[in-house]
């Protein structure tokens, strides 16, 4: 898996309507230590937060899933929260509405695939959760 920053300037034209949330992840400090090593790695995160209970949303465009070839990752705060989000698993309709697709019932694996990748990448340990797969 490889991620590609998007900054701040070409955020609306990356993100999807279809990127829903993969997990919330509370364990102490994570969000912070999280947000640091992005900034300190990426710059500025790609979104300007608008509310006091959200700091950074860095938003990457992925390779390497094949059976995902425009894929969008979101990494965020919310709450003190760490939150993981990915349109994997979803794709928009002629409407512009988000549903479902073939590889929806993988989005955990995903998730465990992209937490991993993070480890690595910031060299920090994420290891708790509250929810899994909070979308429907």
């Amino acid at each position: 898996m490889q991620l590609e920053f998007v900054p701040v300037e070409d955020f609306f034209f990356a993100l999807t309507l279809a990127v829903r949330t993969l997990e919330e992840i509370e364990q102490p400090n994570l969000a912070i230590e999280v947000g640091a090593k992005l900034a300190e790695k990426f710059g500025q995160s790609s979104t300007v937060a608008a509310a006091s209970q959200n700091n950074y949303n860095y938003v990457f465009k992925v390779q390497g899933v094949p059976e995902a070839p425009n894929l969008v990752v979101s990494v965020a705060d919310w709450q003190d929260k760490l939150r993981l989000g990915s349109d994997y698993g979803w794709t928009l309709d002629a409407e512009r509405k988000p549903v479902k697709t073939p590889e929806h019932g993988r989005r955990s694996e995903f998730n465990q695939q992209l937490k991993a990748h993070l480890q690595e990448l910031l060299g920090v340990s994420i290891t708790a959760n509250i929810s899994e797969s909070i979308d429907a």
